[in-house]
């Protein structure tokens, strides 16, 4: 398993810029804005260490957040999905976004704090009972 990224929501990409970049010295790596999906994602990593991120994730529409909905996830490459989600079916999480695609899935932990899992490399084949498997609330 390899750590990924962690992503913030943010109501002013300005002015989060200048906090996570101009102050605390974070280095841009990447922006992409998706006009159809109306947001824009940034990504940042400390100078000379790329391999933890912040995904600062700007939605176009005014949204005020609650419940901690401005923190979005915690993310992991793993070897095969498949297999990480059924040990945690193992353990008694529930899959909230099951990985139908065969290439993210979603759980939350204890705390309510969500957890993506990424297939590592290529996507799987789709593959039963994840196909079929319904969202469970929110992730």
């Amino acid at each position: 398993m390899k750590y990924l990224h962690t992503m913030v929501r943010v109501t002013d990409l300005d002015a989060s810029l200048r906090f996570y970049v101009d102050a605390l010295g974070l280095e841009l790596l990447s922006r992409k804005d998706v006009p159809a999906g109306r947001y824009t994602l940034v990504f940042l990593a400390a100078p000379g260490d790329h391999s933890a991120q912040i995904e600062l994730t700007h939605n176009w529409d005014p949204e005020v957040y609650t419940g901690g909905r401005n923190f979005g996830h915690v993310a992991y490459a793993v070897p095969d999905i498949y297999a990480t989600c059924r040990r945690l079916m193992d353990h008694g999480v529930t899959i909230s976004r099951p990985p139908r695609d065969g290439r993210m899935a979603f759980v939350r932990s204890p705390d309510q704090i969500s957890i993506e899992l990424l297939q590592a490399g290529e996507a799987l084949a789709p593959a039963e009972p994840w196909s079929s498997m319904p969202n469970v609330g929110s992730w």
